[in-house]
């Protein structure tokens, strides 16, 4: 009998509900899961390819299609060759879509937008991960003009407290010593519980209820809400990690104006001294768009002089991609070839922030989370292989290491 093979594309979350659906799906044979996600074309074209590329190599096998793509446009994905069943974000983690009759019934996809609850899952294992991902929260209630998103996850729903300690205490029994917290918007977790709370309760509740976990990190955050709770814990809980990875997308104040973000490029730099000032050395990243409609060449060096002056170390950046049914698919468009060239220049300033930062922290001892016996990220994020000769170290330990020099890779480190 052949275990599920999944196919995972996209963020973190898509990662965490993949490990929900190899539980649900374990009692199946013979079954190829492409779990899609549909932030961009190329995301997209991927998975399509992913889908042909698993009936041409397993003719036989029964192909599940999920994710945000799937979601929201099932009959595109249905249409594919040796597709079986297209399943949305719902009904992707629930037990019962997993059975062998399931498989036989058709597409399920509801109504993503009528979701109101997120329902618990208990996940102890990652394949071939020493970090875990715990989801927190689910869907998004703000309408960026580029991102097609909320119509593939639904409006912003919360999980629970007690639910997200009971799965932190599992991962942590599994052996995990670091788990990142995850979701589509997670500075708008506890919108919708009782009292509102906020991120930083969350946060603050869940390392002290659960004392044994090492080291807790956010995912991509919305620079504007950033509550007090988290800014505390940033100053003064050692367990919370020092990175901040912001959704930025744009440096000028036009295009995040055009795009709809709640954010100017001064709530920005506020954020990014605020964070410094309290742990100066900080690993900071940003998710950048490159070539976004309208922007002309005076816009765009708006931008990477913003993200040049703020020395941001660890940029995401990709070019623009038109999401049909979105309003910037409608604005006027920068021919792709710019789009990609300015993406690249984009890179250089983070590849040059990146250098400098990492040296920056030579000769500091660091602490690594070894996902390889001789690769792994420190507290900050730094990427950081041991040097040559150096005797190796085992996935999933923490490791002090000595940073002695650094290259385009990130940093060369010595044991003590």
């Amino acid at each position: 009998m052949k275990k599920p093979e999944i196919l995972t594309f996209g963020c973190r979350l898509n990662t965490y509900e993949s490990e929900v659906m190899r539980t649900h799906a374990a009692g199946l044979d013979n079954v190829v899961i492409v779990n899609t996600c549909a932030v961009t074309a190329e995301a997209e074209r991927q998975a399509r390819q992913a889908v042909r590329r698993a009936h041409r190599d397993r003719p036989d096998a029964r192909i599940v299609v999920t994710g945000c793509a799937a979601q929201i446009d099932p009959d595109r994905w249905a249409a594919l060759p040796g597709v079986t069943r297209v399943l949305g974000n719902r009904e992707k983690l629930a037990a019962e879509s997993w059975s062998e009759a399931a498989l036989s019934q058709g597409n399920a996809v509801s109504d993503i937008m009528a979701a109101r609850e997120s329902a618990p899952h208990l996940v102890t294992e990652f394949a071939g991960r020493t970090r875990a991902f715990v989801e927190v929260q689910q869907g998004c209630d703000h309408r960026c003009t580029f991102c097609i998103i909320p119509f593939g996850r639904g409006p912003s729903r919360s999980v629970p407290v007690g639910v997200v300690v009971e799965q932190v205490r599992a991962l942590v029994a599994s052996g995990y010593r670091e788990v990142v917290m995850t979701g589509v918007d997670i500075t708008s977790w506890g919108g919708d519980l009782p009292g509102q709370p906020s991120l930083g309760q969350l946060c603050r509740r869940l390392l002290a209820l659960v004392p044994e976990l090492e080291r807790l990190r956010l995912s991509s955050v919305d620079p504007v809400e950033i509550d007090d709770g988290l800014w505390q814990l940033l100053e003064h809980e050692p367990r919370f990690m020092p990175y901040l990875h912001l959704s930025l997308q744009a440096g000028s104040d036009m295009i995040l104006k055009r795009m709809k973000r709640r954010h100017l490029t001064h709530d920005v730099a506020a954020v990014i001294a605020r964070a410094r000032g309290l742990r100066p050395d900080i690993g900071i990243g940003a998710d950048v768009i490159a070539g976004f409609p309208t922007e002309d060449e005076a816009l765009f060096n708006e931008t990477l002089d913003f993200i040049a002056g703020q020395a941001l170390p660890y940029l995401h950046v990709f070019p623009y991609s038109e999401r049909p049914g979105t309003p910037a698919a409608r604005m006027p468009a920068i021919p792709m070839a710019q789009r990609r060239e300015r993406a690249a220049r984009l890179r250089a300033v983070g590849a040059q922030a990146a250098r400098t930062y990492h040296a920056g922290l030579l000769g500091r001892p660091l602490r690594v989370l070894m996902e390889t016996q001789t690769s792994g990220h420190s507290e900050e994020f730094a990427p950081v292989r041991l040097a040559d000769g150096v005797a190796p170290s085992q996935a999933g330990r923490i490791e002090t290491v000595r940073p002695v020099a650094f290259d385009d890779n990130g940093l060369v480190a010595e044991l003590p």
